[in-house]
Formats: structure tokens, sequence, C-alpha cells
């Protein structure tokens, strides 16, 4: 389900936000959620990680070792 967020930027960045979108041949509102969404997926993507990490990063390291530069 999709929903709506409204933001205010400044005249500025909506012009340079116009001018990519434009590039891409999409309407400036989808390309500013492309790359909202991209944003939010990134920083998904790393707490991911960082969690695995947290939680294998010992026993990762107990099976393969450490690497070469870290002795």
């Amino acid at each position: 389900m999709a929903r709506e967020i409204r933001i205010e930027i400044s005249d500025e960045a909506y012009e340079a936000l116009e001018r990519v979108a434009a590039e891409k041949h999409v309407p400036a509102e989808h390309y500013a959620g492309s790359v909202l969404d991209a944003d939010l997926t990134r920083a998904r993507f790393v707490e991911g990680a960082r969690s695995f990490v947290d939680q294998h990063g010992r026993a990762f390291a107990k099976r393969f070792g450490h690497p070469a530069d870290a002795a």
C-alpha cells in the first residue's frame, strides 16, 4: 500500500530535482519517491548487515580466521 508524504524543499533543490527527473524521463514526484525509497533501502541493508555481524561475526572469524593484516 502506497502512502503519501509531503515535504518542503528549497526552490534550488526542487529545480535540481526537476532537472534530474527530466533527464531520466520521469515526473519529479516519482523520481523523488524512488530516491527516498533507495535511501531507506540502503539504510535497512546496512542495519541488517550490522546485525548479522553482531550475531555471527565471532563464529565467522573463528571458522575462517582473521584478515592477514589484522594479526
